[in-house]
Order: structure tokens, then sequence, then C-alpha cells
């Protein structure tokens, strides 16, 4: 039976979906266990892995001139991630992280690993493949966003700005999932999908994604 866009980036998302118990992070914030200085250090990671990722999407838009629905799904992401930099600004004040702390700060290598897989993606992957991938990555981060967002409110006080960053990324996203089928269809059209290699994909994205909160849990127990 043919599937259609919609029912793969389905199938993909449930197959690839991560253990909820992984995160060991999330549970922390979630009752206000985590420390302030971990919260910092989770900010300060983001703004190294939302420029990083912006330049990969960018570069995947590019490779992807052949085919635009390819073309405008990476577009929006990189629009996106410039969009999310704009907000940490706030969260990094309501954690106590100056300028001057911001621009010393060393980036922790578990915690950049997942940037750099992407950009091997946007170098390596076909782009299409790659389309699915992250967009089964996507559905498990916008979730913990949410969460993370929430608990902030509740637990440490920060308000609406302060949690500007992680509430983009927890609100529904139609167009880029509008444009996620366009492309999907788009490779199945052309025969262009590769599902061993956007497994392969998914499952480095996922562990890489597990490794950036490993890392953040660890740096917590300090």
């Amino acid at each position: 039976m043919t599937r259609t866009a919609r029912e793969l980036l389905e199938t993909i998302t449930g197959k690839l979906a991560p253990d909820p118990h992984a995160n060991r992070l999330l549970p922390l914030i979630g009752r206000g266990a985590a420390q302030r200085d971990t919260l910092a250090a989770l900010a300060m990671e983001q703004r190294h892995v939302t420029d990083a990722d912006r330049r990969a999407f960018l570069h995947l838009a590019q490779r992807s001139a052949a085919v635009p629905e390819c073309a405008a799904f990476f577009t929006l992401l990189a629009e996106g991630e410039a969009l999310a930099q704009d907000r940490l600004g706030p969260l990094l004040a309501a954690c106590g992280a100056d300028e001057a702390r911001v621009a010393e700060y060393e980036p922790l290598a578990g915690a950049q690993a997942y940037p750099a897989y992407v950009a091997w993606l946007a170098l390596n992957g076909e782009p299409v493949d790659v389309v699915l991938a992250l967009s089964a990555n996507f559905a498990a981060w916008g979730g913990d966003c949410a969460t993370i967002a929430e608990a902030l409110r509740r637990q440490y006080g920060f308000d609406d700005e302060a949690c500007g960053f992680f509430d983009f990324f927890a609100e529904p996203a139609p167009d880029l999932e509008q444009q996620a089928v366009a492309a999907v269809q788009a490779g199945l059209d052309a025969g262009g999908i590769h599902e061993d290699e956007v497994h392969r994909y998914g499952r480095l994205l996922q562990s890489y994604e597990s490794m950036f909160w490993h890392t953040l849990w660890e740096l917590n127990q300090r």
C-alpha cells in the first residue's frame, strides 16, 4: 500500500520516540531542584546550539535548491533558530548570567555533540532524509520545552519574557509541519527517501539529544 507523506512522518516519529524517563534533568527542573547555575548553563549552551543549527539549516537549504519544498523547510528552521536566539537574553538575565559570564563561558563537549551532528548532516545527509529525521526529533524537543517553560514559571518565578525561548519551541508550528509534509511528499514522488538512513540519522539525533541533557544533569550534581 502506498503511504502518504504524513503517514510516513507519523510512523517514523513514533519509532524514534525517546524513552520518556531518559531525560534525568527534566524532572529536576520540574520540581525546582535544578540549580540556577545549571539553568544558566542550559541557556548558554543553547546560544551555541541555535547559532550552529541556524548555519547548518541554511546550508541544507542551499543544498536543496533542486527541491524547493525541502529548501523552504530548512529556511523556516533557520529563521526559527534566529528568532529563538533573540529570546535567550531575558532567560540568561533571569538565571543571573551577565554579559561577562556569557562571554567567558566554555561550552561542554557533551552538550555540543548534537549541533555537531546536525552540521554533519548538513554536509552529508540527503536533505529529504534529514527532514524526516529532524521532524521526529523536534516532536520530543517541543514537549520538553513546554515542561521547562511551565516549571520555570511555577518553581523559579520566571516571567513570560524569561520563558520566551522555551515557549517559542513549545508552541505548535503548523507552517513548519505543512512544509515538512510537502518536502517528504516531494521525496516520495521522486523515489528519493532512504528509510534506513532516516532511522540512523534519527537514532543518532536522539542519542545526542540525550547526551545534551545528561551532560547538564551531571553538571547539576557537582
